[in-house]
């Protein structure tokens, strides 16, 4: 389905008359000499004070489109098509002019902060850098930077920003950095913001502040925010109007009520499809096979775990004694904030650490305490999957070498056996036999996930600790990876500590869920138990940080 700017028009602002901030019209992208475009036929406007989401799986365009209309694409990058901002075409304007735009009147707030600030400057240097390119009057004298400074980031919920603005990067929460970088994205003033994946690794309640920020500075700015995701269900909540992208070519375009509700287009009701909120009942028939619960028989057992970081005045209690345990053949959920312990338990659980106090039992045999030679075999039965595959797995390395290395390793069959098992692993995540020979950079991030998932059942572990396993990927492929982990445990009986800050899939995917605030357990038990009826304040914020739009629209899809 391709669309026209006059359709656009008539599609995205309903019969208004207002021109639009924004308007492109026939975005195309192509690389080298491919003829082959990446982005093809691609048009879309964005109103003054609106929203426009820009939705699609991994591999859609989604990013190539913004970037090709913010000109950061490389050199390599062929664009063509028509780009108006204000009334005012700036296609043919040369790169000092669009940069000139481009930060000043176009805000931009990329998807990753970490990335995009500089780790060995602190935070005040690097705002001071877009005070000193701005050509506002506020901003000539450098004496009132400070005061200007701490301003900004207090108007975008910063609680210290005179410690925030001392600091290095490394010093901040990802939220933290995300509203750093969002202070910097309108200390010009814009008339628009592009957001590039915002808030795809928050948690849910740092998300919703982060969205809900941007929605007060629209109200008392005006602004106007191209947004870029792969959640569906955020675009629906916050977006005045959604265009789904299926492989670089417009597959729906129109307002977030009638895209969520009445979808027209096939690859946009699969995309709602996959959408955890959604489809609740997904995996009810695998969680039905899965073992009856007996109340005695678990994997993982975890008692009045405590952790200490720092003394005196920077001693922070990490966990709290902390206490669960996972039945065996299900999946336990731990769920929280950033900071709230998870992936300190995590850590403690594969004593990667060391508690300052507690057990921890895995297959009834307490590791806690084991010497390095007794918790090398315990670990055998115990794997870790981690959140990001490319940080986790040697790009050097073929996929054949990275699943096979722990067999290597624990000395488990000759070179021939070695092989066989490789392929028998690959082949249960979904992998064929001609990806042995792969690196991971010629692996998509579900691809890379699968692989991860094949290395960690090498030695035949019964539990698997799972790290935030899909927080990285789209809707469509973290549906494939959590039906791959569904698959497996119906099959192999595995058990699954299943850490996340998505609670839709928390919801979805686990049988019991424990909550944890600032390192200490808020409630434990059964999923549908907590999220009907939680009774922490806590665990009701966490929930209603959850997307609503789609809750409120699920009886209306698909009529």
């Amino acid at each position: 389905m391709t669309t026209t700017l006059e359709e656009v028009d008539v599609a995205g602002g309903a019969g208004r008359a207002s021109a639009p901030l924004l308007a492109v019209r026939d975005l195309r992208v192509t690389y080298g000499r491919s003829r082959t475009a990446t982005v093809d036929d691609v048009s879309l406007s964005v109103r003054r004070g609106e929203t426009v989401a820009v939705v699609g799986e991994s591999g859609s365009g989604k990013s190539t489109a913004v970037n090709a209309i913010l000109r950061l694409l490389d050199g390599r990058a062929r664009v063509e098509g028509m780009v108006t901002f204000d009334g005012r075409s700036v296609s043919s304007l040369g790169e000092r002019g669009f940069r000139a735009l481009r930060g000043r009147r176009i805000g931009y707030v990329p998807q990753d902060p970490t990335s995009s600030l500089n780790p060995v400057r602190r935070i005040d240097r690097q705002v001071y850098e877009a005070f000193a390119t701005s050509r506002l009057p506020e901003y000539t004298r450098t004496g009132a930077h400070r005061d200007r400074a701490e301003g900004l980031l207090a108007s975008v919920g910063i609680v210290n920003p005179e410690r925030v603005l001392r600091s290095y990067p490394h010093e901040l929460s990802g939220g933290q950095l995300q509203r750093v970088l969002i202070a910097i994205a309108i200390s010009q003033h814009p008339d628009l913001i592009v957001a590039d994946e915002p808030t795809s690794a928050l948690d849910v309640t740092i998300q919703r502040t982060i969205l809900d920020l941007l929605d007060r500075l629209k109200a008392d700015n005006g602004l106007s925010v191209l947004l870029v995701t792969h959640d569906l269900s955020l675009a629906a909540e916050r977006a005045d109007e959604v265009l789904v992208l299926d492989r670089g070519r417009v597959a729906e375009y129109g307002s977030a009520t009638q895209v969520l509700r009445h979808p027209k287009a096939d690859y946009t009701r699969e995309l709602i499809g996959d959408v955890p909120s959604l489809n609740l009942d997904r995996f009810a028939q695998a969680k039905a096979q899965r073992p009856a619960a007996t109340g005695d028989d678990y994997a993982l057992t975890v008692t009045n775990i405590r952790k200490t970081y720092g003394r005196g005045e920077n001693r922070t209690e990490a966990l709290k004694g902390v206490s669960l345990s996972v039945e065996s053949g299900r999946t336990h959920a731990l769920v929280g904030e950033s900071g709230s312990g998870k992936s300190t338990l995590a850590r403690i659980v594969l004593r990667l650490i060391e508690p300052d106090a507690g057990e921890i039992r895995v297959a009834d045999r307490d590791i806690a305490h084991l010497g390095r030679r007794h918790l090398r075999d315990a670990r055998r039965n115990l794997q870790l999957v981690y959140q990001n595959p490319f940080n986790s797995l040697d790009p050097t390395y073929s996929v054949e070498r990275l699943v096979s290395e722990p067999l290597r390793r624990y000395r488990v069959g000759d070179r021939h056996r070695r092989r066989e098992r490789t392929a028998e692993l690959l082949t249960l995540v979904g992998l064929d036999e001609s990806f042995t020979h792969r690196s991971i950079r010629q692996l998509s991030g579900g691809q890379r996930q699968r692989v991860a998932i094949a290395r960690a059942l090498s030695l035949s572990p019964n539990l698997l600790v799972l790290d935030e396993p899909t927080s990285a990927l789209d809707v469509v492929v973290q549906a494939q990876i959590l039906q791959v982990l569904a698959d497996l445990q119906a099959k192999l009986g595995l058990s699954y500590l299943f850490i996340s800050h998505d609670l839709s899939v928390v919801r979805q995917f686990a049988d019991t869920v424990t909550v944890l605030q600032l390192g200490e357990v808020r409630e434990s038990g059964r999923v549908d138990a907590i999220f009907d009826d939680p009774r922490s304040d806590y665990t009701r914020a966490l929930i209603d940080s959850i997307p609503r739009a789609f809750h409120d629209a699920r009886a209306e899809v698909g009529r």
